[in-house]
């Protein structure tokens, strides 16, 4: 697990917290212009996630549950008993895994969930074979006279199919996000008892619109507001109508 410092910033000093939690690969500074424009009535707080950033990595690879157990604990450090939560891609991961842990130490009054994962998609029938090839070719090739004559075969072949996330990370960060993509939190969202907003990318292809619209379906009071032509970073494609949108669901 982790055992090091979360770094974070802090913005403001309003009376409720903000949390705003950053996607897979990013860091708090991402986020630094919202969070300041949005500390008028807020105390906005925005860690850098174990792994990232500021913050060291942990010592193993941590799940989904172990990020959530992570931010929950840092939560009630800070002191405050009701937040309002923002969470980018993984960072919207982290706050759905939250409504499995109920009851918490403090109250959720709202969250806005921005290309959040959280949804496995579904595999083909071609991308499940191609799966089951690489992983016995991985097998036949981790036997020790292969990989004594073909030492960088693995290591050549995971970077050819892996993302881009995937490729860029540590062992441990692998490892984790492997962890995090296998897992499928739709049969969460029901539990997810507070108002939500859901800020989507017409054009996102990491969190596909689809899984936006499943979610505005499975959460009971839940809004979705689509950005035309955006992708999985819609907030940074048009700052000023995301800001108007989330001053409008966190003024209410």
């Amino acid at each position: 697990m982790f055992d090091g410092k979360i770094a974070y910033s802090r913005y403001g000093s309003g009376e409720r917290l903000l949390l705003i939690l950053h996607g897979w690969g990013c860091n708090k500074e991402m986020f630094a212009p919202y969070a300041e424009h949005l500390a008028k009535s807020y105390t906005v707080v925005v860690p850098d996630l174990a792994g990232f950033g500021e913050s060291p990595e942990p010592k193993a690879a941590m799940t989904v549950g172990d990020y959530t157990d992570l931010i929950i604990a840092f939560i009630t450090h800070l002191g405050f008993k009701k937040v309002s939560l923002m969470g980018h891609s993984y960072g919207g991961r982290i706050i759905i895994k939250m409504f499995s842990k109920l009851p918490l130490p403090f109250e959720i009054e709202r969250i806005m969930l921005v290309g959040s994962a959280g949804i496995k998609p579904k595999k083909s029938i071609a991308q499940k074979a191609s799966l089951a090839f690489y992983k016995c070719g991985r097998r036949v090739l981790s036997l020790p006279p292969l990989k004594k004559l073909f030492p960088n075969a693995i290591d050549s072949w995971r970077k050819r199919r892996g993302s881009a996330d995937y490729n860029s990370a540590s062992e441990i960060m692998r490892k984790t996000l492997v962890l995090s993509v296998n897992e499928d939190l739709t049969n969460i969202l029901a539990k997810i008892n507070v108002p939500t907003l859901l800020f989507w990318g017409e054009k996102d292809d990491a969190t596909p619109l689809s899984d936006a619209k499943l979610m505005e379906k499975k959460i009971p009071d839940a809004g979705l507001v689509v950005l035309k032509g955006g992708t999985h970073y819609s907030f940074l494609e048009n700052p000023s109508y995301f800001l108007r949108v989330a001053d409008s669901f966190f003024e209410n």
